[in-house]
């Protein structure tokens, strides 16, 4: 079975949809309408990523230039078949909620070894420069707004918006928490998980 699509490899067959382009024009549009906000973009990530959608028959190569001492620059277009396959990548992608593993998750998950105390203190950090974020992006979205762009092109932003208020909230509340006694542990005493399959009761 093929691998499914990275993002980066969707936002290139996205991109190719609209025009045949070489890769050097895909990372400046990639920064250009800010998809690099949305999905990790490197240099070298790129190019092995137009070489495995070559590779798969997703995209494929129109023509070849060179001006002057620059290296090479071969332009691609999608086939029909990576057309095909970015339509059901996104849909997929929409339709299914993946299973996702943020660092964060995993912080609080082993948070005991932590004395309560320290942990207050680093959550205040974090909520500090969680504020600052989500003031970041609501900017860049008031900004982008005033520019009268159309609301779907500013959808995965207003999804991180929601994100940094979502967990802000949380770690506010652990805030409370921790500071009025309502949560507490002992530091570094071992503490046993168990998973309770869905839909059974703890």
């Amino acid at each position: 079975m093929a691998r499914p699509l990275t993002p980066l490899a969707l936002t290139v067959l996205r991109m190719l949809c609209d025009e045949p382009l070489h890769p050097y024009e895909m990372q400046q549009r990639i920064r250009t309408r800010a998809y690099d906000q949305a999905v990790k973009l490197t240099h070298g990530a790129l190019y092995n990523t137009v070489d495995r959608l070559a590779a798969n028959g997703l995209i494929e190569p129109l023509e070849t230039s060179r001006e002057g001492r620059r290296p090479e620059r071969t332009v691609y277009a999608v086939t029909e078949r990576g057309r095909d396959a970015a339509l059901d990548r996104l849909a997929d992608l929409i339709t299914r909620p993946d299973e996702e593993y943020p660092m964060i998750g995993a912080a609080l998950a082993l948070v005991t070894l932590l004395p309560p105390q320290e942990t207050l203190a680093c959550l205040r950090t974090r909520a500090v420069a969680l504020e600052a974020r989500l003031v970041g992006e609501r900017a860049a979205n008031d900004a982008l707004r005033k520019r009268h762009l159309e609301r779907h092109l500013l959808l995965d932003q207003e999804l991180k918006i929601a994100q940094l208020r979502t967990e802000l909230d949380y770690v506010s509340s652990l805030i409370d928490d921790i500071g009025a006694g309502r949560l507490d542990w002992e530091p570094g005493a071992v503490s046993t998980r168990i998973d309770v399959p869905p839909g059974e009761d703890s």
